[in-house]
């Protein structure tokens, strides 16, 4: 088998990737591919063998087997997302009771109260225009995680240089510089935490034990901050703007949700699948060799799931190019599955419901400003989003 070299694509594979794995797709559901960093690594594009491999036991997520990192140069602790059993149990262990869904149904009298004063300062702009973004798709998740977890306010513009540079990085010193500064970030707050404990999240983690009287370490504390403010906000950002591009460049859709908003649930998990915030699962590697439909992946070899495939794969759905909000989307991966199910899944939900109903009822001229073909995406496998969503709304 031969290496397919992405970068080939150009361009168009960033702003419109899924022509291009639908023609990886009708070849078949693995490829070994070169990305334009040079690295090598097994593209899953199939839905079923991507559910299959999400759960294989088999596809580590510690690339410390890989030599990727090591425990002397990870400037991040230790977190679920990069942990196996029996330390991933551990850890999840530790936070799931924090992400119950009757403690995340609680917040929502909050994030309501957070979106209006988003929405008032948006509806305020006297040109009636806005970047969408910027407006309430990025502050929106932003300020519910911070003050999930108790962070002071910060300067938002440097969290989101971090954040985006960890995500989608434009290079590797940039990289290596946003993880270092943030790494540096989360161990002052959490030492703030340690003296001066309060009602939140952050502070609930350090005081977190079990029946066994086990408890998060330091550099635990610190890799479970960064997961959850980054992993946090960045899935939802991307959710609300690529949900409303959907929404906005297929004005029958827009049309039916707007009279009947019975249809929000459904519409929401639609543009999860249809082109939602994540094009790829987080790295994993074979711990011995694997057959995936037919081909055998070596062991120690990186595996990438591409969820953006997987939801337009027309084994698993019907006319998947097609923006359906009354289609059963159910079966998604826009979450994952197995193990490493996001456990914040409910909270982005919320506020993705929260955000759109708000935006749809408030805003009823709502239109994009500018020609979706000029709109710059992130860079990268991971996140599937754009820097900008220019709209009017009067």
């Amino acid at each position: 088998m031969g290496i397919i070299d992405l970068t080939a694509y150009g361009e168009r594979f960033t702003a419109d990737p899924h022509p291009f794995l639908a023609e990886l797709r009708e070849q078949g559901p693995v490829h070994k591919v070169r990305d334009a960093g040079g690295g090598e690594f097994w593209l899953i594009v199939g839905h079923e063998e991507a559910r299959a491999a999400l759960a294989d036991p088999r596809l580590s997520k510690d690339m410390r087997k890989l030599g990727w990192i090591t425990d002397d140069n990870t400037l991040i602790g230790r977190h679920m997302l990069i942990a196996d059993p029996p330390e991933h149990t551990r850890l999840r262990k530790l936070v799931s009771r924090e992400f119950t869904p009757r403690r995340v149904e609680a917040l929502a009298p909050r994030v309501q109260e957070i979106t209006d004063g988003l929405m008032d300062a948006m509806l305020k702009r006297p040109d009636g225009r806005a970047d969408l973004v910027e407006s309430l798709a990025y502050p929106l998740p932003i300020t519910v995680i911070c003050e999930l977890l108790g962070v002071p306010d910060m300067e938002r513009e440097e969290f989101r240089r971090w954040s985006n540079e960890v995500v989608a990085p434009t290079g590797e010193e940039a990289a290596g510089r946003a993880f270092g500064e943030l790494a540096s970030f989360l161990k002052s707050l959490i030492e703030d935490k340690h003296r001066s404990p309060g009602d939140d999240l952050m502070s609930a983690l350090i005081r977190a034990t079990d029946e066994d009287d086990d408890r998060l370490t330091p550099d635990e504390l610190v890799g479970m901050a960064f997961l959850l403010l980054v992993a946090g906000h960045e899935t939802t950002v991307n959710l609300i703007s690529n949900g409303v591009r959907a929404l906005l460049t297929h004005p029958g859709q827009l049309a039916a949700l707007r009279a009947d908003m019975s249809l929000l649930d459904g519409a929401v998990e639609e543009m999860l699948r249809y082109d939602g915030p994540l094009k790829s699962s987080t790295n994993r590697c074979t711990t011995e060799p694997v057959e995936i439909a037919g081909t055998v992946v070596p062991a120690l070899e990186p595996v990438l799931i591409s969820l953006a495939a997987a939801h337009r794969d027309p084994n698993r759905y019907e006319e998947p190019d097609t923006f359906d909000i009354r289609r059963d989307a159910r079966g998604h991966l826009g979450f994952g599955h197995g193990i490493h199910y996001c456990i914040g899944a409910p909270l982005a939900r919320l506020e993705g419901r929260i955000a759109l109903r708000s935006l749809l009822e408030r805003c009823p001229e709502l239109a994009l400003d500018a020609r979706p073909a000029a709109l710059e995406w992130l860079p990268g496998m991971l996140i599937r989003g754009t820097r900008t969503l220019p709209v009017r709304f009067a």
